[in-house]
């Protein structure tokens, strides 16, 4: 067995960018930023103080390409000053992804820096790589580890609220889909596994509403901080401990079958893979659990409805589209029994009922 279970070291606490040149190493040492725009313009100033404070060099300023691309890596790779020891990655998942893979391909260490909290890639040593169109391509382990995770919680309690709240459906799946996946296995580090997610599942559903209120409100609070690390590091030591027999299922699933239809195209990735809980949910037959889980995302402002993901009484067709995607899905494989698309297309509308009986 072998696991890359965590970073070198994980630090939230508001204004943290500004120390950034302390995990940067001693000085004279040479870093590059890598990141979002929308992403650097907020968190850039910051870190280049914090690095000009303990008198580490900037060689660069690098927009990351806008997808996690072997092309947009390979730019990178080669537009990157030489000098260059530290790689930081600034910004969300993609932005991220392609940092660890940049850092990978230098064989340099890397720093990350959230301005989101709506996956763990900060946490994990993995990178979603995709073509330059966005088309998915594999979950790529030719990333770096990461030496440090430095989240300004101020930063986060900033970004627009959907944002969190897709981080939330997003991360709770990580317990439905694991306890799917892996429940006759048993291993200890599975176990561990298992327990660290239902955990993340508790924390988020306990402190998930508080926490949206706080970044309404742009305040970091209790809430806010307990589920910044539910989304990055517990999810991320899931991740870790679980490898290849933790993964995605039905749920993420359900959501790449709905991306087939372009009206959901405008909602964020997490708040799609939020009604695929449901979804999953109703392939399982699990009807109680899934009005449980209704009731929780609707005060966080998750969809519970396909009207809410802006798919208003759905065709014949457009159901036989999302339940072929969704089988056709490598995360349909992963389900503990045979999935077929007429299947979706009844679990989907039956997650649309619970919604709608939630909503009244």
């Amino acid at each position: 067995m072998q696991r890359k279970i965590s970073p070198g070291i994980y630090v939230r606490e508001p204004g943290i960018l500004g120390r950034v040149g302390d995990y940067c190493g001693g000085e004279g040492n040479v870093v590059a930023l890598v990141g979002g725009n929308t992403a650097l313009a907020v968190a850039k100033d910051q870190i280049l103080s914090g690095c000009r404070e303990k008198g580490i060099n900037v060689s660069g300023v690098h927009w990351y390409g806008g997808e996690c691309s072997p092309s947009n890596v390979q730019s990178l790779v080669r537009e990157i000053d030489s000098s260059t020891n530290i790689i930081i990655g600034v910004g969300g998942g993609k932005a991220l992804d392609t940092a660890k893979a940049v850092a990978f391909q230098l064989d340099k260490p890397v720093i990350t820096v959230p301005t989101i909290a709506a996956t763990c890639a900060p946490w994990t040593p993995l990178s979603v790589t995709y073509t330059d169109e966005g088309v998915f391509i594999e979950l790529s382990p030719q990333a770096q580890t990461p030496a440090a995770v430095l989240v300004d919680s101020s930063i986060i309690a900033a970004a627009p609220v959907r944002l969190l709240a897709a981080g939330v459906g997003d991360t709770l799946a990580k317990w439905y889909e694991v306890d799917t996946t892996s429940r006759n296995l048993k291993s200890a580090v599975i176990f561990a596994a298992r327990e660290t997610a239902l955990l993340c599942r508790q924390v988020l559903l306990d402190h998930g509403e508080d926490a949206v209120h706080s970044v309404q409100n742009k305040t970091v609070s209790f809430a806010l901080d307990q589920v910044i690390d539910g989304i990055i590091m517990l999810s991320g030591m899931v991740s870790g401990l679980g490898g290849d027999q933790c993964r995605t299922a039905g749920a993420h699933a359900i959501y790449s079958g709905l991306t087939y239809l372009p009206q959901v195209h405008q909602m964020y990735h997490g708040e799609t893979v939020a009604f695929g809980i449901l979804g999953q949910l109703m392939l399982e037959e699990r009807l109680h659990d899934a009005q449980d889980l209704a009731a929780r995302l609707v005060p966080m402002g998750l969809p519970v409805t396909l009207k809410q993901l802006g798919v208003i009484d759905p065709s014949e067709k457009e159901l036989a589209l999302v339940g072929k995607g969704a089988v056709d899905a490598e995360d349909m494989n992963n389900m503990p029994f045979k999935v077929t698309p007429g299947m979706v297309e009844k679990a989907i509308l039956a997650a649309d009922n619970v919604g709608r009986t939630c909503l009244r």
